[in-house]
């Protein structure tokens, strides 16, 4: 294990303070041994700058006495480091009953719509959360085991946009057993969450089940292999971005808000993968819902974007997707609209057969 030191300086190198000790960064802590470790070792590596470190915790009041022992915890720690701290508290009972998966879900949503309030609020311009090499491997494995393309198994990106600010995970390459060791040499206690040994979650199996039981029949170096794989998914996601752009430049035409066409005699012969991605970029530009596009859509939108192109079939097609999305085929291009209706649940294609 990595002493304090080594710890210290490799966060550096992750995200060297002379990026952000100027800026202000919000730092999502919960009390638990992972954003503990975030919080001391930015604190300790923040060169002096006109910026700050403030920290924001959402109490969900998922575990009640526990959860509000987090918000004590977590605000007793930003006065010893003299941080100011955001704390706010989910109304009680706000979550309501239902399966521990979507429970899971519905508390990240709430999370991040704090954070994102938040870091309006102090005027921060990244927040900072501690996801770990850990969190990545499990990512990456629950996406395979669910069904999953190139982009899912590039896993939980280092940044990505949260409104106004950037959001950046600084130890996305730091394993929690690194973490744990460093908060020990600094004798940093932390909260333990219990509902993480839950079974009931998808995510607690992965870790605690299927993870261990690959590790020791199959590959002792699991996680290591996994996050290869999303380092090397990650590589080539970033080559087919580049691709798609380059066809969209070519065939994207009349894009406006709500209603574009694609020219598909511009695209020349694209593989049926990069058809496909070109298609979930646009309806993306587009921020058309796409929670309900699945594969199969995905693959018929693309059927109909090479039937665009096919000047021996002139038969008309029209297709409604999921999001009140219409595709019509017409005079030679794909053309794609959203109306203003509700969402509309995928219909049978309207294309005359035979």
């Amino acid at each position: 294990m990595p002493s304090r030191h080594e710890f210290e300086s490799s966060l550096a190198g992750q995200w060297p303070p002379e990026l952000w000790s100027d800026l202000t960064v919000l730092l999502a802590v919960s009390g638990g041994c992972d954003s503990v470790a975030m919080i001391r070792g930015m604190h300790s590596v923040r060169k002096t700058g006109a910026g700050r470190l403030v920290v924001a915790h959402l109490n969900h009041r998922l575990r009640g006495s526990e959860s509000d022992g987090d918000q004590r915890f977590v605000e007793e720690l930003c006065w010893q480091l003299g941080l100011a701290c955001r704390v706010e508290c989910v109304p009680q009972d706000y979550f309501g009953a239902g399966d521990p998966d979507g429970l899971e879900s519905a508390a990240r949503e709430a999370r991040y719509a704090f954070l994102e309030r938040a870091a309006c609020e102090v005027g921060a311009r990244y927040v900072a959360t501690a996801h770990t090499a850990d969190d990545q491997a499990e990512t990456i494995l629950h996406r395979v085991v669910r069904g999953t393309g190139i982009a899912g198994l590039a896993g939980i990106p280092r940044t990505r946009p949260l409104g106004p600010a950037s959001l950046i995970r600084p130890l996305l390459s730091f394993r929690r057993e690194e973490l744990i060791a460093y908060l020990d040499t600094l004798g940093q206690p932390y909260r333990i969450d219990r509902t993480n040994t839950d079974l009931r979650f998808t995510r607690n199996r992965l870790r605690h089940r299927l993870i261990p039981l690959v590790a020791e029949e199959f590959n002792p170096a699991v996680v290591e292999a996994l996050l290869r794989l999303g380092t090397l998914a990650g590589e080539l996601q970033q080559t087919i971005a580049r691709l798609v752009d380059q066809a969209c430049d070519r065939a994207v035409r009349d894009e406006v808000t709500g209603r574009i066409r694609i020219d598909p005699a511009r695209l020349g012969s694209l593989e049926p993968y990069l058809l496909r991605e070109l298609l979930i970029s646009v309806w993306r530009r587009q921020g058309w819902p796409e929670q309900s596009m699945g594969y199969e859509q995905w693959c018929l939108l693309a059927e109909m974007l090479c039937a665009a192109a096919d000047k021996s079939d002139a038969s008309p097609w029209k297709q409604i997707f999921p999001g009140a999305v219409s595709a019509e085929i017409a005079e030679g291009c794909l053309h794609l609209k959203r109306d203003n209706a509700k969402d509309a649940a995928f219909s049978e294609r309207t294309r005359p057969r035979g």
